[in-house]
Order: C-alpha cells, then sequence, then structure tokens
C-alpha cells in the first residue's frame, strides 16, 4: 500500500486547538459569544454551556464545559 507525499505532509501539521474560554452570551442563532483567558473574544456555534461558564472550543464549535479548577503562583 502507498501513502501519498500530501497524506505524510498533513500529518506534520497541527490539528485544531482546544481553547478554554468564558461564555458571555448565547446568541439567537445558536452561537456564543466567548471571552478567552487573554481578553479576546470569538463566537462559536452550539450553546451548550451557561453564560459565565468556562468552556472547550476547538475548529469554532463549543465542544462542552471546562472544569474550574484552582490557580496559583509558585516561584522557584
Amino acid at each position: 500500500m502507498t501513502t501519498s507525499t500530501f497524506k505524510k505532509f498533513r500529518g506534520l501539521l497541527p490539528g485544531n486547538s482546544l481553547v478554554i474560554a468564558t461564555v458571555a452570551t448565547h446568541n439567537a442563532d445558536g452561537t456564543s459569544t466567548l471571552t478567552t483567558l487573554d481578553g479576546g473574544t470569538m463566537r462559536a456555534r452550539g450553546q451548550v454551556v451557561p453564560v459565565a461558564g468556562l468552556a472547550f472550543v476547538r475548529a469554532g464549535a463549543v465542544e462542552g464545559p471546562a472544569p474550574v479548577l484552582p490557580a496559583f503562583k509558585l516561584t522557584v
């Protein structure tokens, strides 16, 4: 069986990244407006996470709720 060069090349490229964002609003067209952790805004398909909840977003779609975990700084 042969594998094309293009398929090998595509295997080297990264896939869609997973983003964690806070749901700001739900829109009438079935999308959500989200605020990323660095302060940017984005719009994604889906309304499965309530407003003010953390969501996993990949490839322009809300995948589901993200856990709320404690954060802390550690100086070494």
